[in-house]
């Protein structure tokens, strides 16, 4: 059980599309309106880690993973666009970047990070740790909860070092980087999940 939480940390609190999100979000002053979106995250993570431990890993394979993977960088994209475009109150709290649980939940499932970090535990790790029945549940459970501090750990630590930022323009100037990141995160996905394996 040491090495599946050993790998579902190293995976899950690593930076990503999620991960900046909920950092952004921090940044802005909505650690506590964005509690849905860090469920939402935890709820995928769960029902991937079901899903695959429960039906295995042949439902995601090739094509499958390259349409996820195109709808997770639209996805990823669309909301960077709105944090970049996002206003700033004189207070310095962004207006129209609210995550809901919705946006965790969408976003989570189409992040071909979060299927490559359950694929290996609910397939490989579960079943050689004996992890099956309801104890797969438990332990899906337990890595959902993990999987909702992750995003919850970044917004948290936004929200901390935003509270020392007065200025409306370092605000937007933080957005705006966020939004460039999230882009070049989208980009990365796009080229190693959907333009590599089409052109293979």
């Amino acid at each position: 059980m040491i090495e599946i939480l050993a790998y579902a940390i190293g995976v899950m609190y690593t930076p990503g599309p999620v991960n900046l999100f909920a950092l952004n979000s921090g940044l802005n002053g909505r650690f506590a309106s964005s509690l849905g979106f860090f469920a939402g995250v935890g709820t995928a993570m769960l029902l991937l880690l079901l899903l695959f431990g429960w039906v295995g890993a042949r439902w995601v394979r090739g094509d499958g993973l390259m349409v996820i993977s195109a709808l997770g960088c639209l996805y990823i994209a669309y909301l960077a666009l709105k944090v970049m475009r996002a206003e700033v109150n004189i207070d310095g709290a962004t207006q129209g970047t609210r995550l809901r649980f919705r946006d965790g939940l969408a976003m989570q499932l189409m992040n071909p990070k979060g299927l490559l970090a359950t694929l290996p535990i609910a397939t490989l790790q579960f079943p050689h740790a004996g992890i099956e029945g309801p104890a797969l549940l438990f332990a899906s459970l337990g890595l959902a909860v993990l999987a909702s501090g992750a995003p919850g750990s970044y917004a948290l630590a936004g929200f901390l070092a935003g509270r020392r930022l007065g200025d409306p323009r370092v605000f937007k100037a933080l957005n705006r980087v966020m939004a460039l990141l999230l882009i070049g995160v989208a980009g990365s996905i796009g080229y190693e999940h959907v333009y590599l394996p089409l052109h293979a």
